[in-house]
């Protein structure tokens, strides 16, 4: 599983991490569940009923398909999804994202993105598959931010991502590691200030 601390612009601790297929489920066919009319439309092509998302959700979790969550206060608010290539219409892995509308315009989808990319590195994709609405304006806008080349038919975008052309990124850092690290070069830098005096005035350091 992959673990990444963030904090959201209100000061909130929020998570980014893998579900575990099985055990996991609910929490992401809770977060579909919560996705309103028009998040549900564009993330699901028109299909709108509460028992088709109950049906994908169990699909997603026996059919291989990965699930990378943004979780805030213990609550899954963001996925982004990763179908094994098996079951893609042309062999290619396909993506899908969602993000609850109270949470949007945060950075969410690009974070998602990186990991989501980050996830099919890992399991040696060479090339990813995107389908959105043709009127899901930001969904388009993110796909294009990491490279797919997309082209418009019947009411739908359809684009491909090619991995081989994304280095894979080093992991962002924790905000816990970044102040750590800048209090460890706060003591470097004092001590060295220190052993540059004592030595002007001859005397002896015992650290």
């Amino acid at each position: 599983m992959t673990y990444q601390h963030l904090s959201d612009q209100a000061g909130a601790e929020s998570i980014v991490r893998t579900l575990s297929q099985q055990e996991e489920l609910p929490l992401l066919r809770d977060h579909l569940l919560r996705l309103d009319r028009e998040s549900r439309h564009d993330r699901f092509q028109g299909f709108l009923d509460d028992s088709f998302i109950e049906g994908y959700a169990a699909k997603c979790a026996s059919d291989g398909t990965a699930v990378i969550a943004y979780f805030e206060g213990g609550i899954v608010r963001g996925a982004a999804e990763l179908h094994p290539p098996d079951i893609s219409s042309n062999s290619e892995p396909e993506i899908a994202f969602s993000v609850e509308t109270a949470f949007r315009r945060r950075g969410v989808g690009t974070r998602l993105f990186h990991e989501l990319i980050a996830e099919a590195h890992r399991r040696g994709h060479r090339t990813l598959r995107i389908t959105t609405g043709a009127h899901n304006e930001a969904m388009r806008a993110l796909a294009l931010k990491f490279g797919a080349h997309l082209n418009f038919c019947q009411g739908e975008s359809n684009g491909t991502i090619d991995l081989t052309a994304r280095p894979l990124a080093k992991p962002a850092r924790s905000s816990a590691n970044a102040h750590r690290d800048a209090m460890r070069a706060l003591l470097d830098l004092n001590r060295a200030y220190w052993r540059a005096l004592f030595r002007i005035y001859g005397w002896r350091w015992a650290a």
